[in-house]
Order: structure tokens, then sequence, then C-alpha cells
């Protein structure tokens, strides 16, 4: 006999949220213009707001992560040069090899730790000036590293980071797609964390619950070249202030209450130990664990209505967020057992 789908716990990522009741009436009632002219009020206000949180002179706000990634990478570097980052990194792993097709950048990748970089592992891949090598020229973060396990950096490692490549000329940009998630779990500020970087690109449609966009923050010049580099590209949007409205609403609404995703990613991880399954400790709101025919597992537990994604033939990642309440942990614990 079939298990009976009970209910929908869907863990597979962050991005599966959909609208509080809050953030569908501010989109609602937004007041909208043309973004490709720059009369979007709600475009303008959200592009004002995320610039103050981190701390930067001009933000713009993009249809993705990827492209706001893709964005700073075509505007910070010029065609033969070379772009450092972690194995494990998004823009080298699943922005499907954009940055050679759109920026003519070859991507030199460095191992971490929990997909953290170490500065002497960094500093050692800045090769001397030589007609034979492509020159280094910026530097990509991912905080948090989503393949690390949604490990965040430590701040003194980040400033040490962006202050050193720029000390050798390099520039720092920090893909932040779950930048949040590292201010709340370290007790701290977007500006604080992206303090030293020269650019960073945050997403509102991950944790932080919004249906779609992203933001690229930096300086005024920088970002006035991404927005003619966003038009080529194709993502000059018109009456994006009902998506904006969506990203601003998260903004002041959504980012303090990640912490819940953290206590209840801490639950899960807990209560999949008892089970007997190797599951380390989760820094924020990512639970990747290892189980036997991991395939298998996912497909049994998906019958019953809990729904992870297999990583590997042995281990799962299972994210929380806003959609996830204390009952689905329970529920998605109960799936397990009896796996």
């Amino acid at each position: 006999m079939e298990d009976e789908f009970v209910l929908n716990v869907d863990l597979r990522s962050d991005t599966v949220t959909r609208p509080t009741p809050g953030m569908l009436e501010a989109m609602m009632t937004a007041e909208v213009g043309d973004d490709v002219f720059q009369d979007d009020p709600s475009v303008n206000a959200l592009e004002a707001l995320a610039a103050e949180m981190a701390g930067m002179e001009a933000a713009i706000f993009t249809p993705s992560g990827t492209m706001a990634n893709q964005l700073a990478i075509r505007c910070w570097t010029q065609p033969g040069d070379e772009v450092l980052m972690e194995a494990g990194a998004h823009p080298y792993n699943y922005e499907a090899a954009a940055a050679a097709a759109i920026s003519g950048v070859q991507i030199r990748t460095i191992p971490g730790s929990s997909g953290l970089m170490s500065s002497e592992d960094v500093f050692a891949c800045v090769r001397v000036d030589d007609p034979h090598f492509a020159p280094a020229t910026l530097l990509c973060v991912e905080n948090t590293s989503n393949r690390g396990g949604g490990t965040p950096y430590p701040q003194e490692q980040l400033d040490f980071l962006a202050n050193g490549v720029r000390e050798r000329g390099l520039k720092a940009h920090l893909d932040g797609a779950r930048v949040f998630n590292a201010v709340v779990a370290q007790q701290s500020s977007l500006a604080r964390v992206v303090r030293d970087f020269d650019s960073v690109a945050f997403c509102l449609s991950k944790g932080l619950g919004a249906p779609v966009g992203s933001l690229l923050c930096g300086p005024k010049d920088f970002i006035h070249t991404a927005r003619r580099m966003r038009k080529m590209l194709g993502g000059g949007m018109r009456q994006a202030g009902f998506l904006a409205a969506a990203g601003s609403y998260a903004l002041k609404n959504h980012v303090s209450r990640l912490a819940e995703d953290h206590r209840r990613a801490k639950q899960l991880a807990a209560g999949l130990r008892r089970l007997g399954l190797d599951a380390p400790e989760p820094a924020t709101n990512m639970v990747y664990f290892e189980i036997a025919n991991a395939n298998q597992a996912v497909e049994s537990v998906g019958r019953k209505g809990i729904h992870v994604l297999s990583v590997s033939p042995t281990h799962i990642r299972a994210v929380t967020h806003l959609d996830v309440d204390d009952a689905g942990i329970e529920a998605a614990l109960a799936a397990f057992e009896a796996v």
C-alpha cells in the first residue's frame, strides 16, 4: 500500500518559499514605474535600502543571484584575466560557465575546508606579473558556503582576505547569496560583514523569502557600468516594483527571523543523530547528512510528503526556511526513522 501524502514539507532548498500575507500585501499596493527609465519608485527604494544596509554607495536590482555575480565579474575584470574562488563556489559550479562565456575570464579554484578558503592558499595563487600567466584581478568569496554546509566565514578571516588581495592589486567580491544567514548567526550587520569588500551580491529569494531577485551593491561608477551590462544581458525590467516591494518587505521583516531557521536546522540535525545518522551540527540553515542509498531514501521520505535532495549516493541536504515549522521538522524525523 502506498504511503499517504499527509504533509508537504519541502526541505530541498530555501528557494521554495512562498510570499507571506504581509509580503503579498506589499506587492499588491506597490507604486511602480518603468525601471529601465529608472523611474520605478519601489525599485529605487529597494536599491537605496540595499546600499544603505551594505554600507556602499549604490545598488542595482537583478532578476537572479547568478546575474548579480556575473555583473560583478564582468565589471571588475577584462577578458584574459583570472578570477580566484573556492572549488565549491557557486559561480564556478552552478552558473553555466557564464564567467568564461560573458567575461572571457578563467576561474582558478582553491580548495577549502567546509567551503572556506585560507588566506595562505589564496595569496599563494596570486602569481607574479609574467606574460605567460593570466593576471588575477578578482577574488570571489561565497559567504555562507552552500557546498560547505552553510558555513559562514569568521569576520577576521573575511577582513584579512579582502585587504590581502587588495594589497596585491585585486578586487574582492562577496557572493553573499545567503549572507544574511551569516549576519544573524554572527549577530553582526551586513555593512560590517562586507566592510572591506569592493562589492557584494545577495539574494532576496532564498532565506529572506521573496519570490524573485537579488541585489548587487558597490561604488556608484561600478553600479553605473553594471546597469549597462544588465541591459546587455537582458536583465532590464519594466514594472519591477511589484517584485522590489517584496524584496523591501523581506529586508525589513525577514532578516532576524532567520534565527528560527538556524534553530530548526539544529533541531533536525540533532534528531537525525539520535537516529544514528552522521549529521554534523549546522552553522546556519543547511543540514548535510550521510545515509546509505541516499536516492532511495529521498524517494521513500518523498512518498510521505518530505522532500529533500540527494547530493551524492550517500549524502542528503535539507534546508530550513520560513515555510518549515517545528511540526515539519518532527514529520521529517519521523519519515527518516521509518526508512
